[in-house]
């Protein structure tokens, strides 16, 4: 009889973070692999974000911060919504957090009872699916494959809500799809959201600034729905700061003052010495990181190439983020050395294990049929996986 938790139990391991750790775990027996399952910007943190955060540690920022963040980040933060984005959050509409997947946990947690729906349209990022769980909720997936560029119409939103719907999340850029959700495809989602006062989104802008299709567009910003839209953000992948663990909301103020509180009884704040480097972040002028968006977008035409040559990889456009979501559900049924490969899981295990490639399957994102590949890699890595991949695929039988 195990004594962990139902909860503990119930929870799925992340399957990006999966993929991940058997990559590594090849490589440490000696085997060259490449490993494009990450979401990580290859990167280095800008200086002039590194130098904010040693001033930081020479003005003595090692003291507890406001649970919420400091005054003059939220400040900074609340700009940076105005100018980029036309969104009106005062400072204490803002909550800073390790990371914007705290920010999302610390909302649904606050505002998901047990037996919930919360709408998750899919492919949605791995972790959505599991936190909704962990408070409770029920998760309601919506699917938009590869011929609807993996977005939700209005009509599937409109069908899917029920008396019991609290809550719909989804991203943009999307991961693991890369889609972007235009201001007129965001128009159409409000216009049913304005109509169900008792719903709210959370709007998930961790990818903003690897837009590849022009102005990012913000749900929050359509007045009648703005009071219950969660905006979540962070600087992990528009500034390559996955490992200075900083995200924060933009939400109404009840529900920051609820953030505030339940990350009161969990992390506190986060790290100090982050968020001075953030604040530095903050106040940028976007178009210091613009040259990743460059490169990002340049590997995306790379890969996009590439795949075009290997026969059961159907792809869409992506415009933005740093993935590609190809179905390759054509190459389902096909064997070699009499295993089938019947799923994305098994074809990523294939390639992992023929072609010493590490990606991560759909089922993880909610579409079995597709699987993803982090382009937040050197170009040289890039055409040598993509080799690989292509010999591997041309192994298979039937």
């Amino acid at each position: 009889m195990s004594l962990l938790s139902d909860r503990i139990q119930d929870l799925s391991e992340s399957q990006t973070i999966a993929m991940n750790r058997k990559s590594r775990e090849m490589k440490e027996r000696g085997l060259d692999v490449i490993s494009l399952s990450l979401g990580e910007p290859d990167f280095n943190t800008p200086d002039f974000v590194k130098d904010a955060a040693k001033q930081g540690i020479d003005d003595n920022y090692t003291y507890y911060p406001p649970i919420a963040g400091y005054k003059d980040l939220r400040e900074a933060i609340s700009h940076k919504f105005k100018r980029d984005n036309n969104l009106d959050y005062s400072p204490e509409q803002i909550v800073v957090s390790t990371g914007a997947k705290q920010s999302i946990a610390n909302v649904v947690l606050c505002l998901v009872n047990p037996g919930d729906e919360v709408l998750l349209p899919a492919p949605y990022w791995v972790s959505y699916y599991e936190i909704v769980k962990l408070a409770g909720g029920i998760p309601v997936i919506i699917e938009a494959g590869i011929e609807a560029d993996f977005k939700i119409s209005s009509k599937q939103l409109e069908d899917a809500i029920t008396p019991n719907t609290k809550m719909l999340i989804f991203s943009t850029p999307c991961n693991p799809s890369g889609s972007v959700y235009s201001q007129s495809e965001l128009a159409e989602l409000a216009k049913v959201l304005q109509k169900h006062e008792k719903v709210v989104t959370v709007s998930d802008e961790i990818y903003e600034l690897i837009n590849f299709g022009g102005t990012h567009a913000s749900l929050a910003s359509f007045p009648k729905i703005y009071d219950r839209v969660v905006t979540v953000n962070g600087v992990s992948k528009g500034f390559a700061m996955t490992g200075w663990r900083c995200g924060y909301i933009g939400a109404p103020l009840w529900i920051a003052q609820a953030c505030d509180k339940m990350q009161g009884q969990f992390t506190s704040a986060a790290s100090s010495i982050t968020q001075r480097a953030v604040l530095a972040a903050m106040k940028a002028d976007p178009q210091e990181v613009s040259f990743m968006r460059d490169a990002f977008k340049q590997r995306r035409d790379l890969v996009l190439g590439l795949l075009d040559e290997i026969p059961g990889f159907k792809t869409n456009l992506p415009k933005g983020a740093f993935y590609i979501f190809p179905d390759v559900s054509a190459l389902f049924g096909k064997t070699y050395q009499g295993q089938t490969i019947e799923s994305s899981n098994d074809l990523c295990m294939f390639l992992l294990e023929e072609g010493h490639v590490g990606l991560v399957p759909g089922e993880a994102f909610g579409n079995s049929n597709c699987l993803r590949i982090s382009y937040a890699a050197s170009e040289e890595q890039l055409r040598e996986a993509l080799r690989r991949i292509k010999e591997a695929v041309a192994k298979l039988n039937g």
